[in-house]
């Protein structure tokens, strides 16, 4: 759905991107995470036809940006971090304006505008003047009116930029919603634990270098190796430590309380060995799981602070 092939934005002395080779799959939420300054709004701009790389390409539901962007722009909804808001305007008004732009006329156009109002929950906020909402209410207004001409990509930027937590919850349960009516969407964020929570996917980006770009499964098990392998046995835990340590595919066994934090060789085929060998050892197994790397952990981890 959203591709780009050595993508590479230079701007004077500073190289925003570098060689970016990006992929969004049809159908799922891509989140587009890395420090400021990393190049992600520039990504974005690109993807939204509204800045031209230096080098490479992206395409976009098989367009190709720059030679097909009047096509690219009608099949995508387009967020930025701060967007202009027309607010001598009620919500019903704004929203009729952007269907008006987009070519809707007449039935249609009031159908749409019900539409957008009553899936973002603004239904009530129709006759509001735009200025007069909230931080919260102004997001929910920049989706729906991303939303107008139905488009199969939404690109945005930080939309729970300076939100409340109650915002937020009401702004991932919208985009969810978005997700199941099969519309594609590639987010950046900075709140890494609601990517988490929503995200199919994710790429992480550092200096306009991509640095991994997979299932959040796949981020961890690069970064934590083999795993790590949470234990609790019912007696004797110095000796099943002991005995956990002798074990090839064992790395390193840590004491946490009492608990057992089994780190897995990168090789370790699983972590199914480790029962059969506390039993057969004659330990009695109280406690197996393994442990969820945090996507914080895992940003800090493969990122170095470090911008263009």
């Amino acid at each position: 759905m959203i591709r780009t092939y050595n993508l590479t934005k230079q701007y004077r002395n500073v190289l925003a991107l570098a060689n970016l080779n990006l992929h969004v799959k049809e159908g799922e939420i891509y989140g587009y995470i890395g420090p400021n300054g990393a190049g992600k709004t520039t990504t974005l701009k690109i993807l939204a036809t509204l800045l031209a790389p230096t080098s490479g390409r992206a395409e976009v539901c098989g367009l190709e940006v720059g030679r097909a962007s009047r096509a690219i722009r009608r099949l995508i909804g387009y967020m930025p971090d701060f967007f202009g808001v027309y607010e001598d305007m009620t919500v019903k008004e704004y929203l009729t304006f952007f269907a008006a732009a987009y070519g809707l006329k007449g039935d249609e156009r009031t159908r749409v505008v019900g539409d957008v109002l009553e899936l973002t929950d603004l239904g009530g906020k129709r006759d509001i003047m735009v200025e007069t909402l909230s931080r919260g209410m102004q997001q929910r207004l920049g989706l729906a009116r991303t939303l107008v001409h139905d488009p199969k990509v939404l690109i945005l930027d930080e939309p729970a930029s300076g939100l409340d937590p109650r915002a937020r919850i009401e702004i991932r349960a919208l985009l969810k919603e978005i997700k199941r009516m099969g519309k594609t969407i590639i987010i950046s964020s900075h709140i890494l634990s609601e990517l988490a929570e929503l995200c199919d996917s994710v790429g992480i980006i550092e200096r306009g270098v991509l640095l991994f770009s997979g299932t959040q499964e796949e981020l961890a098990r690069k970064v934590s190796a083999g795993g790590v392998i949470e234990v609790a046995v019912a007696d004797r835990i110095d000796e099943a430590e002991a005995a956990l340590r002798q074990h090839p595919n064992v790395q390193d066994v840590t004491r946490e309380d009492e608990h057992l934090r089994v780190t897995l060789t990168a090789d370790a085929p699983d972590y199914t060995f480790i029962p059969e060998h506390l039993i057969r050892n004659g330990f009695r197994l109280t406690l197996l799981r393994e442990e969820q790397v945090k996507l914080e952990d895992i940003f800090m981890k493969v990122t170095k602070g470090v911008v263009a």
